[in-house]
């Protein structure tokens, strides 16, 4: 999971560098397409995608606007999951997850390439370790034990009731059909929906004005605005047959209301 796109050689030589040290790894890319340092975007795909992994997986998240300076690499035991990233709060989402078995900070060299580039620890550093660990090495291993508290956490907005009763979310990641995909996940709407009032539910988004909630992109015309509980179980503002995004002028950040 990293924030490089594909149009560059960084996505290659990182794998390269993986199946160097394990040529038996599987690797199975998640996302490259996050907005350039965005976070907390690629704090909720990590939370949202690793449970459609088997145990045993090592995630590795490159979005690490710090590299080279004096952030950490930390490794995160967690479910039977392994979670290598920046100490930089890109795994804030997931310490809600469940129990942490082990935090370690990465600092090992004899797991490290040669030669470690100051803007390249995706290869030098990331690549070459997780392939390490899918071999079975410990991430006791690579460092000093850290507890929970000693990580960077991120202050990521959460939806919440305001003083008119309304539920306020924020637009957290844009597919690339134009979906807007928004903090508010079904239980938090579930809870807000109470007792067949889902029929009287109002959805505001900029000047846009939906009066229900769709069971499918189908349920409106063809170009008509829709509000969905999209796959990974998140409200999202969606068209159908057409780009929400550019048609809505919805942008990350922007904040939707239910009423």
């Amino acid at each position: 999971l990293t924030d490089f796109g594909i149009e560059d050689a960084y996505v290659g030589v990182m794998k390269g560098a993986i199946l160097s040290i394990n040529p038996s790894a599987v690797v199975v890319d998640v996302c490259h397409y996050i907005d350039p340092q965005d976070l907390i975007e690629a704090a909720y795909l990590i939370k949202s995608s690793y449970r459609y992994f088997p145990k045993g997986t090592v995630h590795i998240t490159v979005v690490d606007p710090g590299v080279g300076g004096n952030r950490s690499i930390v490794a995160v035991e967690l479910l039977g999951h392994i979670f290598l990233a920046p100490d930089n709060g890109v795994l804030t989402l997931l310490m809600d997850e469940g129990e942490v078995d082990a935090i370690v900070r990465v600092e090992n060299t004899h797991y490290f390439l040669n030669s470690i580039s100051q803007t390249f620890h995706g290869r030098d550093i990331f690549a070459p370790v997780g392939s390490h660990i899918s071999k079975g090495v410990p991430i006791e291993k690579l460092g000093p034990h850290l507890g929970t508290q000693d990580l960077i956490h991120l202050s990521i907005p959460k939806p919440y009731i305001s003083n008119k009763d309304e539920l306020i979310g924020t637009i957290i990641s844009i597919d690339r059909f134009g979906n807007c995909i928004s903090n508010i996940n079904e239980n938090c709407l579930n809870k807000f929906v109470k007792n067949g009032s889902e029929k009287r539910l109002e959805i505001k988004i900029g000047n846009t004005v939906i009066k229900s909630l769709s069971r499918s992109y189908t349920d409106v015309g063809s170009g008509c605005p829709l509000a969905i509980i999209g796959s990974f179980g998140y409200l999202e503002i969606a068209m159908n047959c057409d780009n929400a995004r550019h048609q809505l002028n919805v942008k990350k950040g922007d904040t939707i209301t239910l009423e």
